[in-house]
Order: structure tokens, then C-alpha cells, then sequence
């Protein structure tokens, strides 16, 4: 269920709501460009932004748009265990097949308390858990020790969203978990590297406006055709640096106003890029053929 091109979608907004019609346009773009699945209310859909209610409403809509044609892997992940899950509980009410839960951010916690957030958020709940490791945002790290005791302790964790940056620490942590256990790459330029150590996919920011492409990176190397998805690879790995000039999701929204996808509006303290880094995504979209030169 969780492998292939995986996109973590935007949150659309018009007039400082969310955009609810854009939201069921893009799943319906993603249905029919070949996705393998939606994570709403990840850090590109500005999960941290969205009140309570918008959150359960953005993933409603996504599982409503996508009615069982893909999986709908809903963002729940908080620093909060209790609002965690809360909101893990909600996404399996609403009918989510999975969801993402990031490691709780500006508390760090130790990997004790790492290991006792995710339990208890799994033990709430019978849906598959995506564990997110992004110490980037979060501050801290979750260890592939920690990681590879919730593997065997909670049958329904599944996987893990990598973006560690670490090779390392993916290859220890396919050593350490079950060998069913998922490991997903969390960047878009590591998804190449992470499938040859035994990745099934990714859950991309890239999908937002080349879904086709990122998913058919993964399928050339499911194929064994190493040479053309290296080649896809190095073609698109300009793109992925141009839309990570600032932070997420500020390029990619930005993109997708250039492209009339949908309003790059965005939340504060998220903020409009410097007009050198807008000439540079410009650039890279028109090298790619995106936009006309």
C-alpha cells in the first residue's frame, strides 16, 4: 500500500482559508497522474499553521476526493502526545488508511520518551503508523534503536519516513527492523540512493508538480532499469535543489503559482521568497520545460 511516489500535498489557500476546491483538484490530479498516495497535513501541507479543525478538514476532504482510489496516509504527528492522539484517532474515524507522525518537535525528548509518544499514539488507534524522522525540524533524532523497538513492538508501525539525510542510518535501520518494515525516503534527492539500500518509495514535495516523473523514478529501478532512472534522476535533481531554496513549502508553492496550480499563499511566519531565489526557481522550472523561456 505504502510504496511508489507518494506526495506530500500542499494546503491551497484563498483569502487566508483553506482553498477546499483547489484541495479535491490537486488530489484529482494526483489520482489521475499516477501517485501511489497523499499526505495531507505533512510540513508541506504548514500542518503547524492549520487550527485543529481545518487539520480534520483537510483530511476529510483528501479522503472524500480520493474515495479508496489511493491511500490517504494522514499528517497527525504533534509535539503533544495527547493532541497526537487526538488526531490519529480522528484521521481513522474519518476513514484515513494510514498516518504519518512526525517526532514530536521543540520538547526533545529523550529516546525514552520518543518510544512512549509513539506507543501510546499507536496503541490508540488500529490504522498503520508512518513514524517521520526529520531531525531538521524536530530537533531531535529518532534513533534506529528507538525506531527498531517500535518496529517489534507495535504491529501496526509499519515504516518510516527518512529524512535524516543519513545513509547510515537508513541502512542500520533496515538491519535493525523487520524485514517487512517500510523505508520511505523523506528527500527527493535521496530517493535513488535510498531504494538501492532497500527503500520502496517516497514521500516527495517534487509529486506536487512532476508526479509522474517521481513515481516513474521508482518504477524504472523497480523494473531494474538502473540506467534510465539514474538518467531521470540527474535530470530532475536541479529541480529538487531549486525547490528547496528556501524553506518548505515556500519554493514549491511558489512553483505552483508560476504554473497556475494553484495561489502560492502561504502563512505566516512563512513568508514570499527574495526576488533572487523567485529569478532562481524560475529559472530551473523553465530549464526543465516547465515554463517557457
Amino acid at each position: 500500500m505504502f510504496k511508489g511516489s507518494i506526495v506530500a500535498i500542499v494546503t491551497p489557500f484563498k483569502e487566508g482559508r483553506v482553498d477546499e476546491k483547489k484541495l479535491k483538484q490537486l488530489v484529482e490530479f494526483h489520482i489521475k497522474n499516477g501517485t501511489s498516495g497523499i499526505v495531507p497535513c505533512g510540513t508541506t501541507g504548514e500542518s503547524p499553521t492549520l487550527s485543529t479543525a481545518e487539520h480534520e478538514r483537510v483530511i476529510e476532504i483528501c479522503i472524500d476526493a480520493a474515495n479508496k482510489r489511493i491511500p490517504i496516509i494522514a499528517g497527525t504527528g504533534s509535539n503533544s502526545t495527547a493532541e497526537a492522539v487526538a488526531l490519529t484517532e480522528h484521521a481513522e474515524k474519518a476513514g484515513a488508511d494510514a498516518a504519518l507522525i512526525v517526532g514530536p518537535y521543540y520538547n526533545k525528548p529523550s529516546q525514552r520518551g520518543m518510544y512512549l509518544h509513539f506507543k501510546t499514539i499507536a496503541d490508540s488507534v488500529d490504522i498503520p503508523i508512518v513514524l517521520y524522522n526529520i531531525a531538521g525540524r524536530t530537533g531531535k533524532n529518532i534513533e534506529p534503536e528507538t525506531i527498531a523497538k517500535l518496529a517489534h513492538d507495535c504491529k501496526n508501525i509499519v515504516g518510516v519516513k527518512e529524512a535524516s539525510g543519513s545513509l547510515e542510518q537508513m541502512q542500520l535501520i533496515k538491519l535493525l527492523c523487520p524485514k517487512e518494515f517500510l523505508l520511505i525516503s523523506g528527500d527527493d534527492a535521496l530517493t535513488l540512493p535510498i531504494l538501492s539500500v532497500g527503500g520502496v518509495g517516497v514521500i516527495s514535495v517534487l509529486a506536487n508538480i512532476l508526479p509522474r516523473e517521481t513515481a516513474e523514478v521508482v518504477a524504472l529501478f523497480e523494473k531494474g532499469d538502473l540506467e534510465k532512472a539514474r538518467k531521470l534522476h540527474y535530470k530532475l535533481l536541479p529541480l529538487i535543489k531549486a525547490i528547496f531554496l528556501d524553506t518548505n513549502p515556500i519554493p514549491i508553492k511558489t512553483a505552483m503559482g508560476m504554473l497556475g496550480m494553484c495561489a502560492p499563499d502561504l502563512r505566516l511566519p512563512l513568508c514570499p521568497m527574495s526576488d533572487e531565489n523567485v529569478s532562481r526557481l524560475k529559472a530551473a522550472l523553465k530549464d526543465y520545460g516547465l515554463l517557457k523561456k
